[in-house]
């Protein structure tokens, strides 16, 4: 019997700005949008980041305001 896998959809690609961590050997990155510091630093290894562009699947983050939002919630 011959079974034929479904095409996949394609989905639509854009040049989209990340966050790269600069430490060797780290793969850690995130999309520009979606991060809560203006320049964030690695969540897996805490070094400092710097701003690249690559191309990837089209994400929409509806809320835009994520770096002006505090982290965390203030106890008192």
């Amino acid at each position: 019997m011959y079974f034929r896998k479904k095409a996949l959809e394609d989905l639509p690609q854009e040049d989209t700005a990340i966050w790269s961590c600069t430490k060797e050997g780290c793969t850690g990155w995130m999309r520009d949008n979606f991060a809560f510091q203006y320049v964030p630093t690695c969540w897996q290894c805490n070094s400092p980041m710097t701003r690249s562009m690559k191309i990837l699947p089209m994400l929409v983050n509806t809320n835009h305001e994520m770096k002006e939002m505090k982290k965390g919630i203030s106890i008192r």
